[in-house]
């Protein structure tokens, strides 16, 4: 084993907290929330990951309130939760493994049936896609009012979430989600201070980054996914990502994953392999559902051919640009690719659908120098993420 790949497989640390390895399961929502409780099933899923030698699980998409959720079945933070959060956290951390909890909200892109608004909250009025099929048709933007309450929701969550026991935060900020809205100028027209130039459009992401940052304290580790581009005319591409994570890294971030895509607009950007379109036909019972996606799908899902690494040039030159954790996720899935993302200076490699088609893929990696996921990154698993059993691979773990 060279000493690039053996790097993988060492203990460091990130602002204090010590991971045995390089490898931490990206965030997904496993939809294994029912009415927005942990389940037994979720806390499986997990402990599954940690028994495969990850050094830290993201438990995925933790709304900050109950409105941030996209439906009624995702988590939110309060204390309805706390004894089965802690619980959850306290037999992971049993099993050697970090928790990372992913901080998220819809913002204008909802089809929560619960809402407690009249409509969600976005940068401005527009159109609710996500919600359509509920009668959801549009998103109303948010007043400064609305705005100093959305920071508070993060504040808030934070403290509670530390509270828990969770290891880490993870900040969404990209993927098409309501501060990725605020930061890209294809969702974002507002007029005012939070409108207008990137200085502008980042100024709520970085409220909200401190807000967090008050919450939990100095020394407590906050990493930020963002989108390197969202692949759509009018919105975020890559020279706008180095300025984003520039700005992230002066405001205190201890690490920031290099995803890419929107889920609103061309999410195949991150899921590069398998068009989903299908598997998502095959998975939507809603007729309407069904009918909007044979119409728009074809040009909402892309087809993007897999390749290993396939935002590595483009991470790469925001490595160069900032002093903070650079995490990695997308097309890693060889010893081969570990060892490179190590010699090119990254400091932890995220991985999803390969730990879902092979949970104990650290434990394998390390054992064998050749090791190669079984993942063919055929995009099955992401049409299960609503699926009554949870978010799996459909073709080396059938659901029952």
């Amino acid at each position: 084993m060279t000493p690039d790949l053996a790097k993988c497989f060492e203990p460091t640390t990130l602002n204090g907290l010590t991971l045995k390895n390089r490898f931490i399961k990206a965030g997904t929502f496993e939809g294994m929330t029912a009415n927005g409780i942990p389940s037994d099933a979720l806390s499986r899923f997990h402990q599954t990951i940690a028994e495969g030698g990850s050094a830290m699980t993201t438990i995925g998409y933790c709304a900050t309130e109950a409105d941030g959720r996209l439906n009624e079945n995702m988590l939110y933070m309060h204390e309805g939760i706390r004894e089965s959060l802690t619980s959850m956290i306290d037999d992971l951390h049993q099993l050697g493994t970090k928790v990372s909890g992913q901080m998220g909200h819809g913002g204008g892109f909802s089809k929560n049936r619960d809402l407690r608004r009249k409509r969600p909250l976005g940068p401005n009025f527009g159109l609710n896609s996500l919600g359509i099929p509920q009668g959801m048709f549009f998103c109303d933007g948010m007043s400064i009012a609305d705005i100093k309450h959305f920071t508070q929701q993060y504040h808030d969550a934070a403290k509670f979430m530390k509270s828990v026991g969770f290891d880490a935060l993870e900040i969404h900020f990209g993927h098409g989600y309501g501060l990725c809205q605020f930061i890209s100028p294809k969702t974002n027209k507002r007029k005012d201070q939070y409108g207008g130039s990137l200085e502008n459009r980042m100024r709520l992401p970085l409220e909200v980054l401190a807000a967090v940052r008050s919450a939990v304290g100095d020394s407590f580790p906050i990493i930020g996914k963002i989108s390197l581009t969202e692949g759509v005319r009018g919105g975020l591409h890559y020279d706008d990502a180095i300025k984003i994570g520039v700005m992230l890294d002066k405001a205190g971030i201890d690490g920031i994953v290099t995803s890419g895509g929107t889920s609103t607009m061309n999410p195949m950007i991150m899921f590069r392999g398998g068009n989903i379109l299908q598997p998502m036909l095959k998975a939507e019972s809603s007729m309407l559902m069904k009918a909007m996606l044979t119409l728009v799908g074809p040009r909402l899902f892309k087809d993007y051919p897999y390749h290993e690494l396939y935002f590595l040039e483009h991470a790469k030159r925001l490595r160069d640009a900032v002093s903070c954790n650079m995490i990695y996720v997308g097309g890693a899935s060889t010893n081969k690719s570990f060892e490179l993302l190590m010699k090119e200076g990254f400091d932890f490699i995220q991985l999803g659908r390969t730990l879902l088609s092979d949970p104990a893929l650290p434990l394998k990696a390390q054992k064998d120098s050749g090791y190669k996921s079984s993942c063919i990154h055929c995009n099955e698993c992401v049409a299960t993420i609503e699926h009554p059993s949870g978010i799996h691979c459909p073709r080396f773990f059938p659901a029952a």
